[in-house]
């Protein structure tokens, strides 16, 4: 008999492969977590509930618990955003970097933990010397038998080709992209199809809270966002406080994996999102904040709304999940290459379970409070 029932909203970040991608995500975490703890979870198969989201169910029948997953879906924006030629690439890129300096909150920046600053700029910096480091001794050589025009063709040709390879192993082009993205739409306030997807997932969303043909009585709503998700929350959570007068219902919580809402702050000239960020600062509700300090893309511990000198009226608190207590050493992630597998261990389970794992989050009778203390009590 069900004696927990969990709605669960999740916005994942700027990622191309979605929903087949983390609906298989899911259950290869859920089995990770059973195998360990010995409860079996039933993750369904997924279905369309609409163009813009994707359901699936997980039963917990040891805990008498039922979870309603619903995946809010825009891959299809992250495709039709997403630059295939590596000269657009580097040109928009150019243009993105070239605003950011102009527009700079230097502030902002030195407040911020520096990790996630560096990923901001590691893209453009290693674009560049890598292929004029592979490039410069085949340049150099060619000088000796061949004119300098010749041997400059060679050396680029040589180092774009020898540099390409390492860049796709640091992520560095799929970060350019992200960058590029919410530089050009604002963190989604100035791209058109962006804002209907954010007022068709605020629609969904107040669906549940406030009835509805279909309402469920929930025990727990969670609004889950990972990576750039956690931006895009921002204009979804002042839709919906707008709705419902700046106050979430008591069973209701943002849950932010990864957070990366300073990367738009950084932006001087990020107006409208900010208008937004000290709406979300007025109103009542709970955010928990889960960020590791080695995630080179998330901003652990920051509170956004500070950062603007915006009112902080939610109950924001953050949590460092501390990976590394969950992994034997020998399986956990280490160097600068793997720093794109630390951003998605928020949605992984480690050689041990963890009360913040995602499985413990969102299939457990336990409310989101009780898995936060069983977490700082260990």
């Amino acid at each position: 008999m069900t004696v927990f029932k969990r709605k669960i909203f999740y916005m994942g970040g700027f990622d191309p492969r979605g929903v087949r991608h983390y609906h298989a995500l899911y259950r290869q975490s859920a089995a990770r977590w059973s195998e360990r703890t010995g409860v079996p979870l039933a993750v369904s198969n997924r279905k369309t509930a609409s163009p813009a989201r994707a359901d699936w169910t997980i039963e917990n029948a040891v805990d008498g618990t039922t979870t309603s997953y619903s995946f809010l879906r825009w891959e299809d924006l992250v495709r039709r955003a997403w630059i295939k030629s590596p000269v657009r690439l580097g040109l928009r890129a150019l243009r993105t970097y070239g605003g950011l300096l102009r527009h700079a909150d230097l502030h902002i920046i030195r407040t911020v933990p520096s990790g996630p600053v560096k990923t901001l700029f590691y893209p453009p910096v290693f674009s560049v010397l890598l292929p004029l480091l592979i490039g410069i001794v085949p340049f150099l050589l060619g000088l000796v038998w061949l004119p300098w025009w010749a041997a400059l063709a060679i050396g680029a040709v040589l180092g774009v080709a020898g540099a390409t390879p390492l860049l796709k192993k640091l992520h560095t082009p799929w970060l350019l992209r992200f960058f590029i993205f919410n530089a050009e739409t604002g963190g989604g306030d100035a791209d058109p199809p962006m804002v209907a997807r954010l007022d068709a997932f605020a629609t969904q969303i107040l669906a549940e809270l406030d009835g509805g043909p279909n309402q469920e009585e929930w025990d727990e709503v969670l609004l889950v966002t990972h990576s750039n998700g956690s931006i895009l929350a921002v204009p979804l959570m002042e839709r919906i406080l707008a709705a419902r007068g700046g106050t979430m219902p008591a069973n209701f919580a943002l849950v932010t994996l990864g957070q990366s809402i300073p990367l738009i702050l950084c932006r001087g000239d990020a107006k409208g999102f900010k208008e937004r960020l000290r709406a979300v600062g007025r109103g009542d509700f709970r955010w928990f904040d889960i960020g590791s300090p080695p995630d080179g893309a998330g901003f652990y511990g920051v509170n956004p709304m500070a950062l603007i000198g915006a009112e902080t009226r939610p109950a924001l608190v953050h949590l460092n999940p501390r990976f590394y207590k969950f992994y034997d050493p020998e399986n956990y992630h280490s160097g600068l290459a793997n720093k794109y597998d630390i951003h998605f261990d928020y949605l992984r389970v480690g050689d041990r379970v963890s009360p913040l794992d995602y499985p413990s989050l969102t299939a457990t009778a336990r409310p989101i409070e009780a898995s936060v203390a069983a977490f700082q009590a260990l």
